[in-house]
C-alpha cells in the first residue's frame, strides 16, 4: 500500500526551492504536479532519462528491415516475376515501404511507450480524489512525497515548514 504527503505552492520558483530542501533532507521518492512545465524541477527531483528514443529507433528499425525483407522475399523468392527483364531484386522500388513501414512502427512503439510510462491503463489516482488537488490543472504547485507511515508526521512539519500553503496525507485503497 503506498501514501503521500502532497504539499501546494503558490509559485514555480518555491516548488523548486522545496523540492531541494527535501532532497537535503533525505527524501527521494517525490513527484512534481503544476498547471504547465516546470524545468527547474526536473533536474532537482534527478528523473531518469527517457527509454522512448531507444524503444522508437529500434522499433523503426526493426519495421524497416521487416518490410524490406518482405518485399525482398516476396519478390525474389516466393513469386520471382521477370517483367520487361528487370531483376527480381530491385532496391530502389522498396524504399517508399520500407520508410513508412519504419516510420509506423516507431510511432506505434512510441504510443505504446507512453501509454506504458504512465501506468496506463489506470482508471484513477488516489489525488484526483482530493478536493483540493484539483488546483494542479489551474494555478497549484504540487509536490508529493512517498513515505512510509513512520515518517509522515516529518514529512508534514517539513512541508508547513517550507512554506506549503496546503498539507495533505493520502494513502492507497487497494
Amino acid at each position: 500500500m503506498s501514501r503521500w504527503v502532497l504539499g501546494e505552492f503558490g509559485a514555480p520558483d518555491r516548488l523548486v526551492a522545496a523540492a531541494r530542501a527535501l532532497r537535503t533532507r533525505g527524501f527521494r521518492r517525490m513527484d512534481a504536479h503544476s498547471p504547465f512545465p516546470v524545468e527547474e524541477v526536473d533536474a532537482v527531483l534527478d528523473l531518469p532519462p527517457s527509454r522512448l528514443p531507444l524503444i522508437a529507433l529500434i522499433a523503426g528499425v526493426g519495421g524497416a528491415v521487416g518490410a524490406y525483407v518482405v518485399q525482398w522475399f516476396t519478390q525474389a523468392v516466393d513469386w520471382p516475376l521477370n517483367v520487361g527483364g528487370r531483376p527480381l531484386h530491385s532496391g530502389p522500388a522498396f524504399i517508399p515501404i520500407t520508410f513508412e513501414s519504419g516510420v509506423l512502427a516507431a510511432a506505434s512503439a512510441i504510443f505504446m511507450g507512453v501509454i506504458g510510462a504512465c501506468g496506463l491503463p489506470r482508471v484513477t489516482h488516489p489525488f484526483l480524489r482530493l478536493e483540493a488537488f484539483r488546483s494542479a490543472s489551474i494555478d497549484g504547485f504540487w509536490i508529493a512525497i512517498e513515505v512510509e507511515e513512520a515518517r509522515r508526521d516529518e514529512v508534514e512539519g517539513a512541508l508547513r515548514e517550507l512554506g506549503a500553503n496546503v498539507v495533505l496525507a493520502v494513502e492507497e485503497v487497494p
